[in-house]
């Protein structure tokens, strides 16, 4: 491995993680990584997301039975920080990339603190019950909760057999242009 490659290897690492134990997520990591969030970078620097941080199992719970499939990973995580944005008028595409980076550094960091994270992604059915849940105002609305906590046993095998995780290097990577055909 060389030492870029090592380097970067914790990025490497950052996976989707879907079970978690029943261990309680320390208060120190939690505002490690909502600051790591509110330092993620954002359109013209708007800044246009708010995080709140759900340690309420209840909660989590409702969440979770009211968005499934796409809300699973919050059946069993200890905590989880929604991410929410604004509707405003034409900030559609530039909200959902700033929403995806700050999710993102979210997943590192958590990688990086031993936790496992995963993407819940709150689908306009469940919206009003997370809006009502959160307090939300009526302007503001919550797509993505990251979902943390410690990896089950389960939650820590990997999805695909080994070698199948991702297409071959030169599948997908190409030098100065697309290959000729």
């Amino acid at each position: 491995m060389t030492d870029a490659s090592h380097q970067v290897r914790p990025l490497l690492r950052t996976r989707q993680t879907r079970e978690f134990t029943d261990e309680p997520v320390d208060e120190a990591d939690l505002t490690a990584l909502t600051d790591v969030a509110r330092w993620s970078g954002s359109s013209t620097n708007t800044q246009p997301w708010r995080f709140i941080v759900i340690r309420e199992q209840a909660t989590l719970r409702t969440i979770a039975a009211a968005g499934m499939p796409q809300t699973r990973s919050l059946r069993t995580a200890m905590a989880g920080i929604a991410i929410a944005l604004p509707e405003e008028q034409g900030k559609a595409v530039s909200h959902a990339f700033d929403e995806g980076r700050a999710a993102e550094r979210i997943m590192v960091g958590a990688t990086l603190l031993g936790l496992g994270a995963g993407v819940a992604w709150v689908l306009a059915p469940a919206r009003e019950t997370v809006n009502e849940l959160l307090h939300l105002p009526e302007d503001w609305r919550v797509r993505t909760i990251v979902a943390l906590g410690r990896p089950s046993e389960s939650g820590r095998r990997p999805n695909s057999p080994p070698g199948k995780a991702r297409l071959p290097r030169d599948e997908i990577v190409f030098p100065d242009r697309w290959p000729d055909g």
